[in-house]
Parts: structure tokens; sequence; C-alpha cells
């Protein structure tokens, strides 16, 4: 009994810390979009700078799952729990430093003028950021519908992904001096459609936490 009482304990700090990561990685993702529209590169280095404490986190569930599978030695969905937990926080932390790369390329674009107003790229933040909200809540819940939920969203994010694209190359054909600029926008679409990836891949791991079986969903 006692020992089920410390599982569980740990099992619970697992989901909290995981929840933190979740938090972090919407705050850090929000503000790295908003920087890059106001050209406000403060923000950007305070999200660079954060950028540690999401490694803690991760450092933290690695090291209370670790400790859990040798001391408890867990079976079936217990150890489901662990292996998800250290899934999603790989997931979380490769996110985090996603929304960190966003914020990077506010500091090398130094305060140009943005060569167009940002239309897609705060769109697809936005379902993004939604999008981890919803896949913690599905794994805090174990919401497999919601978990599945996330295949939809990410469609969403590879259409405007798509559509950025298109425009930013035309652009690129009619106003060659803005190639520079717009090569960076690409690739904030890209990390930010690469978060949505890995948010899909959460929702797979809330499926394989109830199931046992793990779905494709980034398909």
């Amino acid at each position: 009994m006692i020992r089920r009482v410390e599982l569980d304990k740990n099992l619970d700090e697992l989901r909290n810390l995981l929840r933190q990561m979740a938090e972090h990685v919407i705050n850090a993702l929000e503000g790295a979009v908003l920087s890059l529209q106001k050209q406000d590169t403060s923000r950007a280095q305070e999200i660079v700078q954060a950028d540690v404490h999401l490694n803690e986190l991760e450092e933290k569930i690695m090291d209370i799952g670790s400790r859990l599978i040798v001391t408890q030695q867990p079976v079936a969905k217990d150890l489901r729990r662990i292996i998800v937990a250290f899934r999603i926080s790989s997931d979380l932390e490769r996110m985090g430093d996603l929304a960190l790369d966003v914020a990077k390329v506010t500091l090398r674009i130094q305060g140009q003028d943005l060569i167009k107003p940002l239309v897609d790229i705060p769109r697809m933040a936005e379902i993004v950021q939604l999008m981890t909200s919803e896949a913690i809540t599905a794994y805090l819940d174990e919401n497999t519908d919601l978990a599945h939920k996330m295949a939809m969203d990410d469609d969403q994010v590879d259409h405007l992904y798509s559509s950025m694209i298109n425009d930013l190359y035309t652009y690129m054909v009619e106003k060659p001096e803005s190639v520079a600029q717009a090569m960076l926008l690409t690739l904030v679409g890209r990390y930010i459609e690469r978060i949505a990836d890995h948010a899909t891949n959460i929702g797979e791991s809330v499926v394989y936490l109830v199931t046992g079986k793990r779905p494709d969903l980034n398909m």
C-alpha cells in the first residue's frame, strides 16, 4: 500500500511537470511570434534566455521516471505512464526549441521593417498554441477523442503553411530584394509547422497510454 501511494504521488508529479512544460511552450511561442510582429528584440532575447527552464523540467521528468522504474518496477499501465511521460517531455522540449528558433529569427532580422504584414504565421501559431493546450489536456484527462483531434488541427496548420510558402515565393519573384527576409519567414513557418507535428505526436502518446497501441496521426 505504501509503495502504491508513493508511485501515485510521483506519477502526479510527472503530470504536473508536463503541464508546466506545455505552458512554457505556449507562452514561448506566443511571445516569439509577437516579438517577430513587433520586431521586439528584447522580448525575443527573454525567450532565448528562458529556454533553460524547459530543459530543467525535462531533466526532472527523466530523473523521477527513471527512479520509479528502478525502485517501483511498475508494470502494465503504470509503466506506460512513465514511458509516455518520457515521450511527451521529449516532444515538448523540441517544441520549446522550435519556439526559440522563431525568436532567433527576430534577432536575425534585427529591427528591419517586415516585407509584408504577417497573416498566416500568427494564425498558424494560434492554432498550434491551442493544439499544445489540448494535447496536454488530452494527456491529463486520458481523452483519446481530444487526442485524435490533433490530426485535424495539424491539417489546418499544413494548409496555412503551404499557402504562406506560395505567397512568399511569389513575393520573392516580384521583389528580389526581399529574398533574404522572405527566406527567414519561410523558416518561421516551418518551425511552427513542426511544433504542430510534435503536438500530434503527443496525441499519439495519449492514445498509446489509454489503449496500449500507438496510432499514426501524422499522415
